[in-house]
């Protein structure tokens, strides 16, 4: 395995019988279309149980595991688990107990930001495919190192980003590639979330049944405080990214996919908080722009979490802007036109059935991504994965980059082939971060 795991297991094993020597690697398989996939669920506060439910309606896959560092959700989810399935699921605290079984065959990812990119690699180095919930990753650097072990270890690997699989959404990409609303110049993304305060319930003791290391992981420890643990923490550096890095990663995905355009070049961004003096530490409005001088375009994106007003209609969703009119993407699943000045209504599409196309929902959606994701397992093919892994590294970085400007305060320049700032060492140090001996994110993967 990785030195950094090697070191990990080498100077705790003697100290705690608890801790799990790393998973051994095992070899690719090819699933039958009759063969029962065995998935373990890491996470299962938030997203993890849209996981559990999604990967439970496909044929021949079974939620075999589910694994949190809070026994007391495992418990719970357990007795809803055999009162919903009828059926009995293992429980782990130890996602590494995970990869050493190796009746596990996928593992889902739903674990706050800070341990996605860790999860996913090592799951890759004990073989697992992985489906990871958006963000791909915490930083810049862990994105790339998602890739490389996506390619090292061969692995399906899968990003949560399911409007990608909706057939009115890829509809609507294939109308901006064929020049439906003319040369496309311009993407906006919106995330109009409503955020409450989240007040500041101060430091307290580890709840019982709570592995509080575990769930910090690569991350900075702090004291424990209920403004991290399970859902704020989003909203915290060491461990989220604020919500251009939570629901924003579908829309930056979906920015850059409708421009056909990787990392920009240039980025500026501000922002703040000014509604609540609460635990937060992401801005709670932020405006971002990323600029590409070469292709000629441009995505500004923006986040709000009060009372405001809708774009185009759409709370949660992206606009492209063309020579010819724009198109107007809401949701994951929904798109409409409209051309010219006077703004005639063109071509939408619907992915609940009514639409003019007659598109079916379901193909979209969280269980129609789970749906593709099996599929690929089964192949073994991620050249039919519909969020494959670098849209994990690319949809997340603009998201960092965002972060990155708005943090430094002032208008930065990108190298998207080096992935490194232009001469700005303090710009450089947001793109990885100082990980916790045992959880490093290898360099070498």
């Amino acid at each position: 395995m990785k030195s950094s795991r090697r070191s990990f297991i080498k100077k705790t094993a003697v100290a705690s019988s608890g801790i799990i020597a790393a998973p051994t690697i095992v070899s690719s398989s090819v699933f039958g279309a009759n063969d029962r996939i065995n998935a373990a669920v890491l996470g299962i506060h938030g997203r993890g149980k849209s996981h559990i439910q999604s990967l439970m309606e496909l044929d021949n896959v079974r939620v075999a595991t589910l694994c949190d560092p809070d026994m007391n959700l495992l418990t719970a989810q357990q007795k809803t688990f055999k009162e919903k399935y009828g059926s009995n699921v293992k429980l782990e605290q130890d996602l590494r107990r995970v990869y050493d079984d190796k009746d596990i065959d996928v593992v889902t990812i739903a674990t706050p930001n800070h341990w996605h990119a860790l999860a996913m690699i090592w799951a890759c180095q004990a073989g697992k495919d992985v489906y990871v919930e958006k963000p791909g990753s915490h930083n810049i650097r862990e994105g790339r190192k998602m890739i490389e072990a996506a390619e090292k270890y061969d692995r399906i690997v899968q990003h949560g980003v399911q409007l990608r699989s909706s057939p009115a959404v890829n509809e609507a990409i294939g109308l901006l590639r064929d020049g439906y609303i003319g040369r496309v110049y311009m993407a906006r993304g919106l995330v109009f979330r409503w955020r409450e305060s989240i007040g500041d319930a101060g430091t307290s003791p580890v709840p019982e049944g709570i592995d509080y290391d575990l769930w910090t992981g690569p991350a900075e420890k702090r004291p424990f405080t209920r403004n991290l643990v399970h859902y704020n923490w989003h909203w915290n550096w060491p461990y989220g990214n604020g919500d251009v890095g939570n629901q924003g990663i579908h829309e930056t995905d979906l920015c850059m996919w409708g421009l056909d355009v990787g990392l920009p070049t240039k980025i500026t961004s501000m922002g703040g908080k000014y509604l609540w003096d609460d635990a937060k530490e992401t801005p709670e409005t932020l405006t971002s722009t990323y600029n590409y001088p070469e292709e000629n375009k441009i995505i500004q994106f923006e986040v709000r979490p009060w009372c405001t007003n809708t774009e185009e209609g759409v709370t949660v969703g992206n606009i492209f802007y063309g020579e010819k009119g724009i198109l107007v993407v809401d949701g994951y699943d929904k798109y409409k036109t409209y051309m010219g000045q006077d703004r005639t209504p063109g071509q939408s599409g619907d992915d609940g059935g009514e639409a003019a196309t007659g598109m079916e929902r379901g193909a979209g959606g969280t269980t129609g991504h789970f749906a593709n994701f099996i599929e690929a397992v089964r192949k073994h093919d991620k050249s039919i994965l519909n969020g494959p892994v670098e849209t994990a590294h690319l949809a997340s970085g603009l998201a960092h980059l965002g972060n990155i400007a708005y943090r430094t305060g002032r208008v930065l320049e990108f190298d998207p082939k080096t992935e490194n700032f232009v001469n700005d060492p303090e710009a450089d140090k947001y793109l990885t971060r100082d990980y916790r001996e045992g959880f490093e994110v290898p360099e070498n993967v």
